[in-house]
């Protein structure tokens, strides 16, 4: 039988460890093994999952951090700061290259193992806060989801983020509640771990930090401030923050100058709207649920309902949770734009599974108040029911990822020296950097702005063109659109691709 959550006055006042009533009475030994049982299971499925397509070609950052970082030797590694570089992931993804060689699989492996762990720290969470049923529903939901499956085959920090940070956030919880010493220094290890693998790791510490000081002050308001309230976390934030200064002061220099010079990047963008976080909520909904127009508002209404609901089922049990989730999402939204960086959608993965924690919660509230309006026995079908109907809409959403890569740019440059005859020159387009002639080993030239595009498409002659990013490029040069939309150049392949802004466009003059 599991024991009940502890109560939420455990998480304000603390009271001599000896009492019975601060320790979680432990499951009896059949109901652990059974639930350990269906977390091996849900991990076992999540592993399928994140093995199909594993091997697909590699996108473009994907490709950025296998040229400019993990080709480079262990000590070049930690010298320059850039915001593309996940230094512990990247460690990992270089040591899993070397060990199996230079393919996909291999240097997503990290991401892959990190991904996994992450669904297990955030069952181990959960079941802490609200027992096996919402743990073991959370943990399927995430192993069915579009975008964690995405993540978990992405060569980036991203899953390690949210295994730290997960780890992080048990730590801190269950340091509030015990008091005990050593679950502090695995909170500072953690956050280390967290802001080593990115920068912006560290606002979820932040978050953690915020709601520790509003537990300070709402301790002292009643005159009963515990000293451990005070000591052992300001122990583990400083041994962390200590570490993690150590582990980057290789870096930096080059660390203040990066952070320093991303307002101005982003402010000549073309793409403005990535620094909008209206933007940013709708593109990780509709990335999610694909191109459904006025649903991807109401699936965000939706959400933000059930994350309601479930705030409220926690108020008892773990008042602080919903309030640390809402806190980092708000406060990373802020930060980003008081710098003046883009808010991509990916630098709130690390939620993912708090909100959907929450979401589980709010279903089964909304799905307890339902039944007292229905017979006993079909009342106490409908959480159950709506499980099942979350987990069928979540495989079929799951399926997009197997449709087609991240982005294929690998079977746009096998197109291209299939089907390029004698004479025919080949131009790429790139962002920032002439990524895909060093990467496939070509002399074709990259065209960085309009006026490169101009110069090289002036000599006569057919010419190949291939846009990458086309959202981006057709924006950024007015010569290439303008070319497009007079029929100059002719599209001749497109290569869809899950990322967004990710299709390939292969585009012809003759």
């Amino acid at each position: 039988m599991v024991s009940e959550p502890v109560p939420p006055t455990l998480l304000v006042r603390k009271v001599p460890t000896t009492t019975p009533h601060t320790v979680r009475r432990p499951a009896a030994p059949a109901k652990a093994r059974s639930d350990l049982f269906w977390l091996g299971a849900i991990l076992a499925l999540a592993f399928v999952l994140r093995l199909i397509s594993l091997n697909s070609p590699l996108w473009w950052d994907e490709i950025a951090t296998v040229e400019t970082h993990l080709h480079m030797g262990w000590g070049q590694m930690v010298q320059d700061y850039s915001m593309n570089h996940h230094y512990l992931h990247n460690l990992a993804a270089k040591a899993t290259m070397e060990l199996f060689g230079e393919k996909p699989w291999a240097i997503r492996l990290p991401a892959l193992v990190f991904g996994l762990a992450a669904i297990a720290a955030m069952w181990v969470l959960v079941r802490d806060l609200a027992g096996a049923v919402p743990a073991h529903a959370t943990d399927l939901l995430l192993a069915l989801s579009y975008h964690h499956i995405w993540f978990s085959q992405n060569a980036r920090g991203y899953t390690g983020m949210a295994l730290f940070s997960t780890l992080g956030f048990f730590f801190f919880m269950r340091g509030l509640r015990t008091g005990q010493r050593g679950y502090w220094l695995a909170f500072a290890a953690s956050l280390a771990a967290t802001v080593f693998t990115h920068l912006t790791g560290a606002f979820f510490f932040v978050a953690l930090g915020l709601a520790w000081l509003g537990l300070m002050a709402a301790q002292a308001a009643r005159g009963a401030l515990d000293r451990k309230t005070v000591t052992l976390p300001l122990l583990g934030f400083v041994i962390g923050g200590v570490v993690t200064i150590l582990v980057y002061m290789p870096l930096l220099p080059s660390l203040l100058h990066t952070v320093s010079a991303v307002s101005e990047t982003s402010a000549g963008d073309v793409m403005q709207e990535y620094q909008n976080p209206l933007w940013t909520a709708y593109e990780a909904i509709r990335s999610g649920i694909g191109e459904t127009g006025p649903v991807v508002a109401l699936v965000g209404l939706l959400v933000l309902v059930l994350t309601g609901a479930g705030a409220w089922a926690l108020r008892k049990t773990a008042p602080l949770f919903a309030p640390i989730v809402i806190g980092h999402i708000v406060l990373t939204a802020a930060l980003l734009l008081a710098v003046g960086m883009r808010i991509w959608p990916r630098f709130f993965f690390t939620d993912l599974a708090f909100l959907m924690f929450l979401i589980v919660m709010g279903v089964r509230l909304t799905c307890e108040i339902l039944a007292r309006l229905a017979p006993k026995r079909l009342g106490a079908a409908f959480f159950p029911l709506a499980l099942v109907a979350m987990a069928l809409v979540s495989s079929a959403l799951a399926v997009r990822n197997y449709l087609s890569p991240k982005q294929d740019l690998a079977g746009a440059y096998a197109y291209v020296q299939a089907h390029r005859q004698n004479g025919d020159r080949v131009l790429t387009i790139a962002p920032d950097r002439d990524l895909l002639a060093h990467y496939f080993h070509t002399d074709w030239p990259t065209i960085f702005g309009d006026g490169d595009y101009r110069t090289l498409m002036a000599p006569p002659g057919p010419v190949t063109i291939i846009v990458v990013f086309p959202d981006r490029s057709f924006r950024a040069l007015p010569s290439l659109a303008a070319d497009r939309d007079a029929k100059v150049l002719t599209e001749v392949k497109y290569f869809p691709g899950t990322l967004g802004d990710g299709g390939v466009f292969i585009l012809s003059r003759r």
